[in-house]
């Protein structure tokens, strides 16, 4: 059997492997640090293998940098030692649901989601803070220094602070907050499906910065564009120019892997693009350019009717040759203008034309605002003012329309209060769909003078499990007979340490009188299930699968996604039980390496699965 690792794989470890594997002749070895031999890349042969024109030293060049942003890199990449703990008590309908809210730091969550979500969500919303001199940022100490820093990502603080305010007067100003987004846009890439999107809401503050990080992330060939969505009637009064509107940015994992984004046809759409007005017996029709910018065909088009002779347009061409025209204003599919004098267009039918999607323009107007966003929170709460700056759920549904089918997953991981959620619920119990939701925040405290605090809300996870709570709800009581397999639920998770002691990873830092007393790898506080979520994430298992207990043998056995994973932490598991389990054919098996009755089971372990499953992989804690 093999041990389960139990911590997030070291991306520059999983870097360095493609490297190696695309240019073997690159890698060397050296003397690291502690002056051992260990594994390089030949900085100087991989060059040679990837760029025709080498650049080196200090030539100058057109490139995007900051301080501290080789450590930002390293931060992504770094490997953490933590795990997400179900929290029943505070879900809504655990077993059944598909939906995600997740609590903790979003760099670890991003990192913990990498082996289970990897490729697999299609379209990622996050409004991070916008870095106005007031919010907060994500404190993921740089002035450390590298070994400490590396030992530390992640984590809070000297004075215990997550979050820290990042004002103007900050010589990081900048700096900080691209050292706080940078690595997680990195992470939320590898988890966008071929095909999926992300959108990003950003004011003037760092939209140039975020612009750039973007274009770096994801590559300028996969920038989708850029909405301007206005937010509110008036600037007020701030500055020559008020700001009316955000910027939210998209780029794609794989442009071209994107089949098509848009608002789905409607009937109200065909009967308002298409019309009959001379009862053409091929049926409804409109019309559409007859020229492109791309090269083809050039030659006069002169009108039958009265002689007028057209060219394209100054640097475009015709889409059909000569004889193909000749034979279009034959038939009435090339017309000239509705009046008959008009230039060339040509005429579409409805029946000959195979829509897939309404494309959506860059200018984003009426499609929710900052004072709906904020009556929409007071109407499911009861208070005005809960939650600052909150985004409306109708943005949210129309990002949904143009770029999701019914069955995708939806992250966000600055969940705030949870808009996305509500939208993903909303879209779901308009057009059926199936859409699952991840948010992901920070239990970030709220102030003690906010009207949230004074209501009961203690921080701002409270506020969002119970917006998605309310809103549910909600939508079930308005549409009582469409939502009968809504799901409206969500399984809490809470990022903690690992369920491993220290020893487990590290037992040369301990002295022998100490290892009678941790004999048992796993720490105290820890539940079975806890202990199942981790094994879940460290195989990549969905963490919304179907999860089933059963007693074998009076233990406890967990059924994951139907007999995918099978696992018992229970003391003392006899071979019966162990050969009930092999018997059922898991495609894994878990259970503690302490866990066996003896070692007589130890031994017989491996003969009883080759007998009864030989193709189940068997890991241990």
């Amino acid at each position: 059997m093999d041990k389960l690792k139990m911590h997030t794989p070291n991306k520059a470890n999983e870097n360095f492997a493609k490297l190696a594997q695309l240019f073997p002749n690159a890698v060397t070895e050296t003397i690291d640090a502690d002056g051992n031999v260990a594994c390089a890349i030949d900085k100087d042969a991989l060059m040679q293998e990837i760029s025709c024109i080498v650049v080196e030293g200090n030539e100058e060049r057109y490139q995007f940098t900051w301080p501290d942003k080789k450590k930002s890199i390293l931060l992504a990449n770094a490997p953490i030692a933590k795990t997400l703990r179900p929290c029943r008590e505070e879900s809504i309908d655990f077993d059944a649901t598909e939906n995600l809210y997740i609590e903790g730091d979003n760099l670890d969550v991003l990192k913990l989601l990498q082996e289970t979500y990897l490729g697999k969500i299609k379209v990622i919303f996050i409004d991070p803070p916008y870095n106005t001199g007031n919010d907060f940022v994500y404190n993921d100490s740089f002035v450390e220094g590298s070994d400490t820093y590396l030992a530390n990502s992640g984590q809070f603080d000297e004075e215990g602070n997550r979050l820290v305010q990042n004002t103007e007067s900050n010589g990081r100003f900048h700096t900080d907050w691209l050292n706080m987004i940078y690595p997680r846009l990195k992470l939320s890439k590898d988890l966008l499906s071929n095909d999926g999107v992300i959108f990003i809401s950003i004011d003037d503050n760092e939209y140039d910065n975020l612009k750039k990080a973007c274009d770096e992330v994801f590559g300028v060939q996969n920038r989708v564009g850029v909405l301007l969505w206005k937010k509110k009637t008036n600037g007020n009064n701030m500055g020559f120019l008020p700001p009316v509107h955000d910027y939210i940015l998209c780029y794609a994992k794989d442009i071209n892997a994107i089949v098509d984004m848009g608002y789905p046809i409607t009937k109200e759409f065909l009967e308002k693009t298409f019309s009959n007005p001379d009862n053409d017996p091929r049926g409804p029709w409109t019309t559409t350019d007859l020229s492109a910018n791309h090269k083809g065909p050039y030659f006069p088009i002169t009108n039958p009717k009265n002689g007028d002779v057209h060219y394209p347009p100054k640097g475009r061409y015709w889409v059909f040759n000569e004889s193909e025209v000749q034979k279009r204003i034959a038939d009435g599919r090339i017309i000239f203008g509705k009046s008959g004098d008009g230039r060339p267009v040509q005429r579409v039918f409805a029946t000959n034309r195979h829509f897939s999607k309404i494309r959506a323009d860059s200018w984003w107007e009426g499609k929710g605002m900052n004072e709906d966003a904020t009556k929409e929170l007071a109407d499911l709460f009861g208070h005005a003012k809960l939650f600052t700056h909150p985004k409306p759920s109708k943005l949210l549904s129309h990002i949904l329309k143009i770029c999701t089918d019914k069955n995708d997953y939806v992250l966000d991981f600055f969940s705030g209060s949870a808009t996305t959620a509500h939208a993903v619920i909303q879209l779901n119990n308009e057009d059926g769909g199936n859409r699952k939701f991840i948010m992901v925040q920070l239990p970030e405290e709220t102030d003690e003078k906010s009207d949230a605090y004074k209501a009961g809300y203690k921080n701002i996870c409270e506020i969002g499990k119970e917006r998605i709570r309310r809103a549910g709800a909600k939508i079930k009581k308005e549409s009582p007979m469409t939502t009968s397999d809504l799901d409206t639920g969500f399984r809490v998770l809470k990022l903690d340490s690992t369920n491993m002691k220290d020893v487990y990873y590290s037992p040369a830092d301990y002295e022998m009188s100490m290892f009678d007393t941790l004999a048992d790898n796993i720490k105290e506080d820890r539940t079975p299930e806890d202990l199942l979520f981790q094994v879940m994430l460290d195989l990549g298992v969905l963490l919304s699968s179907k999860i089933e207990e059963s007693a074998i043998g009076d233990k406890k056995v967990f059924n994951v996604a139907d007999g995918f994973l099978m696992a018992c932490f229970d003391e003392n598991v006899s071979e019966e039980t162990i050969t009930a389990i092999a018997k059922q054919k898991p495609y894994y098996f878990v259970m503690r390496d302490s866990s066996m009755a003896s070692d007589s089971v130890a031994t017989n372990f491996d003969q009883i699965f080759a007998t009864y499953s030989p193709d189940t992989v068997r890991k241990v804690l």
